[in-house]
């Protein structure tokens, strides 16, 4: 099976993803894709349970077996591009373990453990650490506050890491000693973008796109110094987490609501593959949120 400009617009039935054929793409010679490793955590016990993000809403219903069904169907679109997927198991009485993300980083050959800024969530750090350790890493633990690759995003050699929300600025500085590679810090102001994944997509290893206002001035200043080729999204794909995606290099995996992003991947020559995980959504999550990476 293969995925060329698979991408799902907003009219698409909520439980299908649309995968035309090759001749639709646009020359995207420019673009490549490398096979990415991706960790992923079965939804068999997500519920929204509490509130600790903007987007959960105890009182909106869950679809348990439509939330299993779109979970499995992102995980079968990294399949079909090539990648490979490795499962976690999900542990009851934690219900976003489905975040996957959120559990740590690996990159560098190194791997480093999440620390929770909810109680409600720190029995995930364990099953990451002994998954870490079982896939031959040594993990590490901070003393502050991180919240993996929520707020940890890797570009080519450099780390950039959020803070203001969850992950502790302090953290930043025992990332770098602990995968020894150069960290940016990067200030969140709005809470309905609480993690950098939320606001910030690593397209390749130079290229970003972002949502302006949710960074703090300082930040979007370094923003646009760093990648002054950046992307900026509008405030209505951000606003259905049209940042939060996975990209391989050519292949971006986004929200299937962020359509005018879409647009914008597809001028730059990258291949916009739409899913649906409006379920997932109710969590506070998406794409990325879902897919921890395990950077070479």
């Amino acid at each position: 099976m293969t995925l060329t400009d698979a991408t799902t617009d907003a009219t698409t039935d909520a439980r299908t993803t649309r995968t035309p054929e090759a001749t639709s793409v646009v020359d995207t010679d420019r673009r490549s894709a490398r096979p990415r490793r991706y960790v992923m955590a079965p939804p068999t016990f997500f519920a929204v349970e509490y509130v600790i993000n903007p987007w959960m809403d105890p009182s909106a219903p869950v679809d348990a077996a439509l939330a299993a069904q779109q979970w499995d169907a992102l995980r079968q679109v990294y399949l079909a591009l090539g990648h490979t997927v490795d499962l976690l198991e999900p542990v009851a009485g934690l219900p976003d373990m489905v975040y996957a993300a959120n559990g740590g980083v690996i990159v560098n050959g190194r791997a480093v453990v999440a620390r929770f800024a909810y109680d409600g969530r720190a029995g995930e750090a364990p099953a990451h650490r002994d998954w870490m350790a079982k896939a031959g890493y040594a993990p590490a633990h901070t003393r502050h506050i991180n919240e993996g690759q929520g707020d940890l995003l890797v570009v080519g050699a450099t780390i950039l890491a959020g803070h203001g929300f969850r992950t502790d600025r302090r953290a930043h500085d025992e990332i770098a000693a602990h995968t020894g590679l150069p960290v940016i810090s990067l200030e969140l102001v709005d809470p309905r973008f609480y993690h950098l994944d939320t606001a910030l997509a690593v397209l390749d290893d130079a290229t970003i796109a972002y949502y302006p206002p949710a960074f703090a001035e300082p930040s979007r200043t370094m923003l646009t110094e760093l990648f002054p080729d950046a992307i900026e999204v509008c405030s209505a794909d951000a606003f259905v987490l049209g940042l939060n995606v996975v990209s391989d290099g050519l292949n971006v995996v986004l929200p299937a609501a962020a359509t005018g992003f879409a647009e914008q991947l597809r001028a730059l020559g990258f291949r916009p593959v739409g899913v649906d995980l409006s379920e997932l959504l109710k969590g506070g999550g998406s794409v990325k949120c879902c897919t921890l990476e395990v950077h070479p």
